[in-house]
């Protein structure tokens, strides 16, 4: 049996690509979840594949997502998304079509210029529904892999990692909570007793890494990513020139947290620290940047069944790549050359 953690970034829609990947792993037998550190739609893929393995092992995750991302795109048949993506155009094409819409462009200016506090508490997020319904004596349990999900303190800025007994809809909430879109969630913190406020985690842990060193977790960590690090073209208009910067900035403590562990890396090899004074993490990634790349800000903001087949679609793909060439490594060596990532 090899044991992994599993680190899922945030990134709306495009989180249906971590669907897809998700759904692969979990028919792999011998490959056992111990923990999951989840940001955003990463947080909605780790909760739904808990609960759904809780209450029907690994075909009862597969279900729960599948469940999940129907609900997100409001098809209740996936035969009839799949259906319906056969038709449709190239994603490229796709996303360029949604990005110049009226109506997109409407939404996207209103974002831009207007606070989600003008329209006070009638403004509010529609993941809030689907939420509502996941089952958290399942979540909060024992069994299944351990939860970790990241949202980020507005007040004092820093990152706030809530672990399994702690995760509630309001955790989920604050986990995905766009400031230029929805108000930020406000709740008692059961770590400080206090009222706070918080928006997307992506912004300090896109997501968290650290939680998932622990001594009695596996030590090796497989990021599903969905920002994509390179972009090929400069953009040179202004949802291209926010998009770009929205993925740099949700991109910035991943890269961070694995510069981190490539320093830890070279320290462990120069033998510059007592043996086991510090875990050897050993790093995978499963991404699809080319996908990515012909996508944008539109059809991650707007869940087409369209779009959300297709990311599936490569998400499995992208993780049947994964193990077919690297399975073996799993628990064995890291499949990141991390030293050439940063040099």
């Amino acid at each position: 049996m090899k044991r992994i953690n599993l680190a899922l970034q945030g990134g709306g829609a495009h989180g249906a690509f971590t669907w897809g990947v998700l759904s692969r792993l979990l028919a792999e037998e011998d490959i056992e979840i111990a923990a999951i550190s989840g940001t955003s739609a990463g947080a909605l893929n780790a909760v739904a594949l808990k609960s759904g393995w809780v209450d029907g092992g690994r075909q009862g995750a597969i279900d729960n997502l599948e469940w999940l991302w129907g609900q997100v795109g409001a098809v209740t048949d996936p035969s009839l998304s799949d259906w319906i993506a056969s038709l449709a155009p190239t994603a490229h094409v796709w996303a360029k079509t949604l990005k110049y819409s009226p109506a997109y462009a409407a939404f996207d200016f209103t974002t831009r210029m207007m606070s989600p506090y003008i329209y006070g508490p009638a403004l509010r997020n529609p993941l809030e529904a689907i939420v509502n319904k996941f089952h958290y004596d399942k979540i909060c349990g024992d069994e299944g892999p351990e939860l970790y999900i990241c949202a980020t303190n507005v007040r004092s800025g820093k990152i706030r990692v809530f672990n399994d007994v702690e995760i509630c809809p309001n955790v989920i909430m604050a986990s995905a909570c766009l400031p230029t879109m929805f108000q930020a969630v406000e709740f008692t913190d059961p770590k400080t007793g206090k009222t706070e406020a918080f928006w997307d985690g992506g912004y300090t842990g896109n997501p968290a890494l650290f939680p998932l060193f622990e001594k009695h977790l596996p030590s090796d960590v497989l990021v599903v990513n969905i920002n994509p690090l390179y972009r090929e073209d400069v953009p040179e208009d202004v949802q291209g020139i926010h998009n770009r910067i929205n993925e740099i900035s949700f991109n910035s403590s991943l890269l961070r947290e694995l510069r981190a562990i490539a320093f830890v890396q070279r320290l462990i090899r120069e033998g510059s620290v007592p043996k086991g004074a510090m875990k050897s993490v050993l790093v995978h990634m499963i991404a699809d940047d080319g996908l990515m790349n012909e996508l944008n800000v539109a059809t991650k903001t707007i869940p087409t069944p369209v779009v959300l087949s297709r990311l599936r679609e490569a998400g499995e793909a992208a993780a049947h790549a994964f193990l077919a060439q690297h399975k073996g490594d799993l628990n064995n060596h890291s499949t990141v050359d991390l030293a050439d990532m940063f040099s």
